[in-house]
């Protein structure tokens, strides 16, 4: 009996000793665009270990646009998203029930622009009719253009818009093809550059933000439903890459190491500098000093989301609860206050 006994026990530990460790939550997460020197926390998160830490096993994909990725992760196809809040809001007010949340706010003073080339008579917003705009069609700023033309009084039904593949952007504009491009202020910047294009002496930006749209752009967001049924994976998510902003502030050459461990053929000069300047002007809102990186200014928020339903009219005003949940964010301290 004391050898069976010993037996039983024996095989017990060896059950116990053998299972397999606890399973990871599994997220699915889209970018806002291909692979990019602004997207470095995401990798960094990823290859430090900091998602594993939470008990997350991310996949991170490419995106085609700040609006794509949120009618992605709305449609199921991702349970995370880096998108556009705007876009967010329009849908959130139409599709309530399949309008994903944002969690933290990265993206926190308006990249929206309408862009020029440098000797153009166009020189505001109320120049623009009569003219053709062009941009790929989940451009944010190209979705924001109803909302422009009527704090900017422009007769939006004279102004032709065109699509155009992103890579063509900046090359349709300085042939002429279109009078002006939409897009986010760094992205054309950089994008321009890397065609060998000088931004800083052939092109001109008219920032929606000069126009009074003090808009909220790029968030994490979260499918609805997944941020319900798993709040601590979204809490661990939301530690992980705050904690890895912090490291890429302090150490940006290993922020572009896992950027161009993802696509080497990117030219590390061009997408290092297009990281610092997203940083230091698509970042660094001053109501961070008091609220911190990641959160929003619930009134803020409230102007953004009724500035967008009245310029598109949606059939709804979303509530700031449905668009933002601040639940998730890491404490306040650890949080960066000035970049």
């Amino acid at each position: 009996m004391r050898t069976l006994l010993t037996a039983l026990l024996t095989s017990a530990s060896l059950v116990v000793l053998s299972a397999p460790a606890q399973a990871q939550t599994k997220i699915k997460m889209v970018l806002n665009w291909k692979y990019q020197g602004p997207q470095a926390w995401f990798f960094m998160a990823q290859d430090k270990g900091y998602f594993k830490e939470e008990g997350l096993d991310v996949e991170i994909d490419q995106g085609e646009g700040s609006s794509a990725s949120i009618t992605k992760v709305a449609a199921g196809a991702y349970q995370a998203g880096f998108g556009d809040i705007n876009a967010l809001i329009n849908l959130a007010a139409t599709r309530p029930a399949e309008a994903p949340v944002g969690v933290y706010m990265v993206y926190n003073t308006p990249p929206f622009t309408v862009v020029v080339k440098k000797d153009s008579p166009i020189k505001t917003p109320k120049d623009l009719e009569g003219k053709t705009v062009g941009g790929p069609a989940n451009d944010g700023a190209l979705r924001l253009f109803p909302a422009l033309a009527k704090v900017a009084k422009i007769d939006a039904s004279k102004v032709n818009i065109t699509h155009m593949a992103p890579n063509l952007r900046e090359q349709m504009l300085l042939r002429g093809q279109v009078d002006a491009i939409f897009g986010f202020t760094n992205t054309v910047y950089f994008s321009a550059k890397l065609v060998g294009i000088d931004p800083a002496k052939e092109l001109r930006f008219i920032n929606y933000a000069d126009y009074g749209m003090d808009l909220y752009s790029n968030a994490i967001v979260f499918s609805r439903s997944f941020a319900r049924d798993n709040p601590k994976a979204v809490t661990g998510f939301i530690k992980a890459v705050n904690r890895a902003i912090n490291d890429t502030l302090t150490n940006t050459e290993a922020a572009m190491d896992t950027v161009m461990k993802r696509e080497p053929l990117l030219k590390r000069e061009v997408e290092k500098e297009r990281l610092l300047a997203t940083i230091k002007e698509e970042m660094n809102h001053p109501e961070i000093a008091r609220i911190g990186l990641g959160d929003v200014d619930p009134e803020r928020l409230k102007r953004a989301i009724s500035m967008v339903v009245d310029a598109n009219s949606l059939p709804r005003t979303p509530s700031n609860a449905e668009v933002f949940d601040r639940s998730f964010l890491p404490p306040r301290t650890e949080r960066a206050s000035k970049l």
